[in-house]
């Protein structure tokens, strides 16, 4: 059974940074697509980022592009996303999710693995 667990959500200021990682367990993730979503009160759940497992190719949302990095530690079957700049309307729920195909999907039906969320929080 695969298991996402999120860790390292927060409050925090504008202008800071914070880093999310979601450990991946329960079975092997060679070329399998891992993503971030993220989610505001009353919105839909938006894509945020996605990198390929095996060969490192990472897609971005356009509104957190050139301030957020998706990264990946194969050797820990760990993702990570590093949030710079934040602002408050990065305020959401962030989730990990776990594509079965090397083939990018913006939409959040396109994963079949998802974790339980890390609340992400910015204050102005």
């Amino acid at each position: 059974q695969v298991q996402l667990v999120e860790s390292g959500g927060g409050l925090v200021q504008a202008g800071d940074s914070l880093t999310l990682a979601c450990a991946a367990s329960g079975r092997t993730f060679s070329n399998y697509l891992m993503g971030w979503f993220r989610q505001a009160p009353g919105k839909e759940r938006e894509f945020v980022a996605a990198i390929n497992w095996s060969g490192g190719a990472t897609t971005y949302g356009g509104s957190v592009k050139g301030r957020f990095t998706i990264s990946r530690d194969n050797t820990k079957d760990t993702v990570y996303l590093r949030m710079n700049s934040l602002k408050p309307t990065d305020t959401a729920v962030y989730y990990c999710a776990v594509r079965a195909s090397s083939i990018i999907d913006f939409y959040p039906g396109g994963y079949g693995y998802w974790g339980q969320g890390t609340q992400v929080t910015v204050s102005s």
